[in-house]
């Protein structure tokens, strides 16, 4: 299983970003799917997470540094998650990275993507 992430890049105050993540390879459901992001000298904190296979809309969950501005949706037909960033600040400044939670033989396996890279000039 990998996990793709893209569309990171360079924007400034105020403007929008889409981040995609794709899971490829042998999987049969997956339960969970969110975005991490690391800023230099930080540790990895949760952004946005969002249940997948087997629940329709999805269970959201978001920090509070990000309610309001981001968005995480899912296309469970073709294991991708999503995170629009709107309103972007300078503090958004990191690697972004995808995650899931894929049932992998008879039991639930972590994925993480390679990270991709936001930066918010002010």
């Amino acid at each position: 299983v990998q996990l793709q992430a893209s569309g990171g890049g360079l924007v400034q105050a105020g403007g929008s970003l889409r981040l995609s993540c794709a899971a490829s390879g042998s999987i049969a459901s997956i339960n969970l799917m969110s975005w991490y992001r690391q800023a230099p000298g930080n540790q990895r904190e949760m952004v946005a997470a969002i249940t997948t296979d087997g629940d329709t809309n999805g269970y959201i969950s978001y920090a509070d540094s990000v309610k309001g501005r981001f968005t995480i949706s899912k296309d469970n037909a073709k294991h991708t998650v999503y995170l629009q960033m709107n309103n972007l600040k300078p503090e958004d400044t990191a690697v972004y990275y995808c995650f899931a939670l894929i049932p992998t033989n008879s039991r639930l396996q972590d994925y993480w993507g390679q990270g991709t890279l936001v930066t918010v000039s002010s």
